[in-house]
């Protein structure tokens, strides 16, 4: 699998990354293995998890692998700190964000991160008090590189040059944010505010929740994310008529060109200008097989053209 920089940083990852939002819930440790042995295996290097991930069983899962499976100078970890939600200043305090990167680093039995992705703008906190827990992670060997989760265009542009203004080490270098044909909203202020300051965007969700592989365009599978509990409001949100007219779309591109939606729909976005790396998750191995046979997938300057025109953003 081919690598790419992450903005202008000298961090490489694999263009396709793996997600473990379903480890610990609807993934075992065993698949979970499989999934991990897979894709290493395939030339995959890009991990990202979160400690929000099944209460930090995803980490758990995700650290037992590395020990036992998968050498952990083979997979470049991306981790999220807690999710925004809590109360005020519980995801942009320093303490809150030191103690919370102490325990994903427990929990994946690691002395090290290689991407710590900050998760969220907390207006109750200083910036500089955030930056400083960054400062502290990457000069303490915690963290190699720092990033932002979801921010907006002017937040992004404000962490990037407060912290280059302040001389700081750990100046972000990625954002991840939801970027799929059925999400492009990232292209209006993010896109070009990470390209112009340099940094690389990890995209997640490129199959749009799901709905992109056709598998819900003659209804629910029983065996489907969103068939389940847990995961079926994260898939419903991307099911509506746009949706289908797009999904329709890449069924038809799929069908000429002798592919998988799958394939079309990971294509379009991994390439997309700025997109570092695509991050898929996997119900088991052979699902994730499918995601990384995209590899070998260049999609035709027609076919993305079409697409290009069917999900512009409305």
């Amino acid at each position: 699998m081919r690598r790419r920089q992450v903005g202008t940083s000298g961090l490489q990852v694999s263009r396709i990354g793996l997600g473990t939002m379903t480890w610990g819930d609807d993934t075992d440790l065993e698949s979970a293995t499989d999934q991990l042995v897979t894709f290493v295996d395939a030339g995959g290097s890009l991990v990202e998890t979160s400690d929000a991930y099944a209460e930090g069983a995803a980490q758990e899962m995700l650290g037992a692998v590395m020990a036992d499976s998968v050498p952990r100078e083979d997979v470049v970890i991306a981790a999220r700190g807690g999710l925004p939600g809590g109360a005020a200043g519980e995801y942009g305090a320093r303490g809150a964000l030191l103690d919370s990167l102490d325990a994903t680093l427990r929990r994946l039995r690691v002395d090290h991160v290689d991407l710590w992705q900050l998760p969220g703008w907390d207006a109750t906190v200083p910036l500089e008090e955030t930056l400083s827990a960054v400062q502290v992670a990457v000069m303490g060997g915690k963290a190699r590189y720092a990033g932002l989760v979801a921010p907006s265009g002017w937040q992004l542009a404000t962490v990037t040059e407060r912290a280059r203004a302040g001389a700081a080490v750990a100046v972000p270098v990625s954002a991840q944010v939801e970027y799929s044909l059925l999400t492009r909203d990232a292209e209006a202020e993010l896109v070009p505010a990470a390209q112009h300051h340099g940094l690389g965007l990890v995209a997640w969700a490129p199959l749009g929740r799901g709905v992109l592989t056709g598998k819900y365009a003659g209804g629910t599978p029983a065996d489907s994310r969103a068939a389940s509990p847990v995961l079926a409001p994260y898939v419903e949100a991307r099911r509506n008529e746009r949706s289908a007219r797009i999904v329709h779309s890449v069924l038809t591109a799929a069908d000429g060109l002798g592919t998988s939606p799958l394939a079309v729909a990971l294509a379009w976005v991994r390439d997309r200008p700025g997109v570092a790396a695509a991050v898929v998750g996997a119900r088991d191995s052979a699902q994730l097989a499918a995601s990384l046979a995209t590899e070998k997938i260049d999609l035709p300057v027609e076919i993305r053209a079409a697409l290009d025109d069917v999900s512009a953003p409305v």
